[in-house]
Protein backbone atom coordinates (compact mmCIF):
# COMPACT_ATOMS: atom_id res chain seq x y z
CA UNK A 1 0.00 0.00 0.00
CA UNK A 2 2.61 2.41 0.87
CA UNK A 3 3.97 1.64 -2.51
CA UNK A 4 1.22 2.58 -4.31
CA UNK A 5 0.59 6.03 -2.60
CA UNK A 6 4.62 7.25 -3.29
CA UNK A 7 4.06 5.99 -6.66
CA UNK A 8 0.65 8.52 -6.65
CA UNK A 9 2.65 11.02 -5.48
CA UNK A 10 5.41 10.63 -7.60
CA UNK A 11 3.19 10.85 -10.28
CA UNK A 12 1.07 13.69 -8.78
CA UNK A 13 4.68 15.09 -8.63
CA UNK A 14 5.82 14.86 -12.05
CA UNK A 15 2.94 16.21 -13.70
CA UNK A 16 3.41 19.30 -11.87
CA UNK A 17 6.65 19.65 -12.87
CA UNK A 18 6.70 19.52 -16.37
CA UNK A 19 4.18 22.37 -16.69
CA UNK A 20 6.45 25.16 -17.60
CA UNK A 21 3.93 27.48 -18.21
CA UNK A 22 1.34 28.51 -16.04
CA UNK A 23 -2.22 27.49 -15.84
CA UNK A 24 -5.26 28.88 -16.87
CA UNK A 25 -8.17 29.09 -14.23
CA UNK A 26 -9.93 26.20 -15.64
CA UNK A 27 -7.00 23.96 -15.52
CA UNK A 28 -6.38 24.96 -12.01
CA UNK A 29 -10.17 24.45 -10.76
CA UNK A 30 -9.86 21.25 -12.45
CA UNK A 31 -6.54 20.03 -11.08
CA UNK A 32 -7.88 21.03 -7.15
CA UNK A 33 -10.89 18.78 -8.62
CA UNK A 34 -8.78 15.75 -9.51
CA UNK A 35 -6.07 16.05 -6.23
CA UNK A 36 -10.11 16.00 -4.05
CA UNK A 37 -11.60 12.75 -5.96
CA UNK A 38 -7.61 11.27 -5.54
CA UNK A 39 -7.85 11.93 -2.05
CA UNK A 40 -11.15 10.41 -1.46
CA UNK A 41 -10.25 7.32 -3.10
CA UNK A 42 -7.07 7.09 -1.22
CA UNK A 43 -8.92 7.82 2.25
CA UNK A 44 -10.93 5.15 1.48
CA UNK A 45 -7.87 2.57 0.88
CA UNK A 46 -6.74 3.45 4.05
CA UNK A 47 -10.05 1.98 5.86
CA UNK A 48 -8.46 -1.95 5.13
CA UNK A 49 -6.15 -0.68 8.11
CA UNK A 50 -6.03 -0.91 11.73
CA UNK A 51 -4.46 1.03 14.88
CA UNK A 52 -1.31 3.12 13.97
CA UNK A 53 -0.82 1.51 10.05
CA UNK A 54 -4.44 3.50 9.45
CA UNK A 55 -3.20 6.76 10.89
CA UNK A 56 0.15 6.32 8.88
CA UNK A 57 -1.79 5.73 5.57
CA UNK A 58 -4.25 8.66 6.14
CA UNK A 59 -1.17 11.06 7.29
CA UNK A 60 0.58 9.84 3.89
CA UNK A 61 -2.94 10.08 2.09
CA UNK A 62 -3.36 13.86 3.62
CA UNK A 63 0.24 14.85 2.80
CA UNK A 64 0.21 13.78 -0.99
CA UNK A 65 -2.99 15.97 -0.88
CA UNK A 66 -1.38 19.36 0.93
CA UNK A 67 1.29 18.73 -2.02
CA UNK A 68 -0.63 18.23 -4.64
CA UNK A 69 -2.63 21.59 -3.95
CA UNK A 70 0.35 23.40 -3.15
CA UNK A 71 1.90 22.32 -6.57
CA UNK A 72 -0.88 23.12 -8.29
CA UNK A 73 -1.48 26.93 -6.78
CA UNK A 74 2.72 27.24 -7.99
CA UNK A 75 2.07 26.00 -11.24
CA UNK A 76 -0.96 28.37 -11.69
CA UNK A 77 0.79 31.24 -10.14
CA UNK A 78 4.72 30.75 -10.15
CA UNK A 79 5.83 32.97 -7.43
CA UNK A 80 8.68 32.53 -4.69
CA UNK A 81 6.17 32.63 -2.62
CA UNK A 82 4.29 29.63 -3.92
CA UNK A 83 7.50 27.97 -4.48
CA UNK A 84 8.06 27.76 -0.68
CA UNK A 85 4.68 26.65 -0.05
CA UNK A 86 5.22 23.73 -1.97
CA UNK A 87 8.63 23.09 -0.06
CA UNK A 88 6.67 24.08 3.37
CA UNK A 89 3.73 21.16 2.20
CA UNK A 90 6.85 18.40 1.59
CA UNK A 91 8.20 19.17 4.87
CA UNK A 92 5.02 19.35 6.68
CA UNK A 93 3.65 15.98 4.93
CA UNK A 94 6.85 13.94 5.74
CA UNK A 95 6.86 15.22 9.24
CA UNK A 96 3.83 14.30 9.73
CA UNK A 97 3.93 10.74 8.34
CA UNK A 98 6.71 10.08 10.42
CA UNK A 99 5.02 11.15 13.93
CA UNK A 100 2.96 8.67 13.02
CA UNK A 101 5.63 6.32 12.68
CA UNK A 102 7.27 7.18 15.42
CA UNK A 103 3.82 5.69 17.55
CA UNK A 104 4.98 2.63 16.63
CA UNK A 105 7.75 3.03 18.83
CA UNK A 106 7.43 3.42 23.23
CA UNK A 107 9.49 4.84 25.72
CA UNK A 108 12.78 6.78 24.64
CA UNK A 109 12.91 5.37 21.42
CA UNK A 110 9.48 7.17 20.54
CA UNK A 111 10.83 10.48 22.04
CA UNK A 112 14.21 10.22 19.93
CA UNK A 113 12.73 9.46 16.76
CA UNK A 114 9.58 12.38 16.98
CA UNK A 115 12.99 14.74 17.98
CA UNK A 116 14.70 13.61 14.85
CA UNK A 117 11.64 13.79 12.21
CA UNK A 118 11.06 17.15 14.16
CA UNK A 119 15.10 17.90 12.78
CA UNK A 120 14.17 17.18 9.55
CA UNK A 121 11.37 18.89 9.11
CA UNK A 122 12.90 22.23 10.62
CA UNK A 123 15.82 21.58 7.90
CA UNK A 124 13.21 21.36 5.48
CA UNK A 125 11.24 24.58 6.96
CA UNK A 126 14.20 26.78 6.77
CA UNK A 127 15.40 25.61 3.66
CA UNK A 128 12.48 26.76 2.33
CA UNK A 129 12.55 30.55 3.90
CA UNK A 130 16.03 31.14 2.43
CA UNK A 131 15.48 29.67 -1.25
CA UNK A 132 12.35 31.97 -1.10
CA UNK A 133 14.26 34.86 0.18
CA UNK A 134 17.06 34.16 -2.63
CA UNK A 135 14.46 33.93 -5.13
CA UNK A 136 13.05 37.14 -3.71
CA UNK A 137 16.36 39.12 -3.55
CA UNK A 138 18.44 37.73 -5.97
CA UNK A 139 21.29 36.70 -3.43
CA UNK A 140 21.29 34.84 -0.06
CA UNK A 141 20.47 36.81 2.73
CA UNK A 142 23.06 35.77 5.50
CA UNK A 143 20.64 36.90 8.09
CA UNK A 144 18.37 34.75 7.16
CA UNK A 145 20.84 31.96 6.13
CA UNK A 146 22.31 32.41 10.03
CA UNK A 147 18.71 32.37 11.47
CA UNK A 148 17.94 28.96 9.49
CA UNK A 149 21.07 27.75 10.39
CA UNK A 150 20.38 28.10 14.23
CA UNK A 151 17.12 26.62 13.98
CA UNK A 152 18.60 23.67 12.27
CA UNK A 153 21.36 23.37 15.10
CA UNK A 154 19.13 23.44 17.88
CA UNK A 155 16.51 20.56 16.32
CA UNK A 156 19.58 18.54 15.56
CA UNK A 157 20.86 19.73 19.26
CA UNK A 158 17.60 18.18 20.67
CA UNK A 159 17.57 15.07 18.72
CA UNK A 160 21.43 13.96 19.60
CA UNK A 161 20.90 14.68 23.50
CA UNK A 162 17.13 12.52 22.99
CA UNK A 163 19.56 9.88 22.05
CA UNK A 164 22.53 10.20 24.44
CA UNK A 165 19.70 10.32 27.39
CA UNK A 166 18.52 6.88 25.52
CA UNK A 167 22.39 5.73 26.26
CA UNK A 168 22.80 6.57 29.86
CA UNK A 169 18.94 6.96 31.16
CA UNK A 170 19.48 11.00 31.58
CA UNK A 171 20.71 13.84 30.04
CA UNK A 172 24.40 13.84 30.87
CA UNK A 173 25.49 16.44 32.93
CA UNK A 174 27.93 18.32 30.34
CA UNK A 175 24.54 18.00 27.51
CA UNK A 176 22.56 19.58 30.08
CA UNK A 177 24.68 22.12 30.47
CA UNK A 178 25.12 22.70 26.76
CA UNK A 179 21.15 22.69 26.29
CA UNK A 180 20.70 26.73 26.32
CA UNK A 181 23.50 27.04 23.64
CA UNK A 182 25.66 24.60 21.94
CA UNK A 183 28.86 25.15 20.91
CA UNK A 184 28.82 26.43 17.42
CA UNK A 185 32.04 24.00 17.16
CA UNK A 186 29.48 20.65 18.08
CA UNK A 187 26.62 21.85 16.20
CA UNK A 188 28.87 21.96 12.41
CA UNK A 189 29.70 18.01 13.82
CA UNK A 190 28.04 15.00 12.70
CA UNK A 191 28.38 13.15 16.10
CA UNK A 192 27.94 14.12 19.55
CA UNK A 193 29.54 12.61 22.45
CA UNK A 194 27.98 12.13 25.24
CA UNK A 195 30.83 11.56 28.30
Amino acid sequence: MKIKLLILSAALSCAFSNMATAMTKDEYKAQKDKVAADYKVNRGKCDSFKSNAKDICLSEVKGARKVALAEAESAYESTARNAEKVRMAKGDAAYDTAKEKCDDAAGNAKNVCRKEAKAVHVKAIEEARVVRVKADTGQINKEVRNMATKEENEANYKAEAARCDSMTGTVPSAVARAAAEPPASACRTTGWFCA
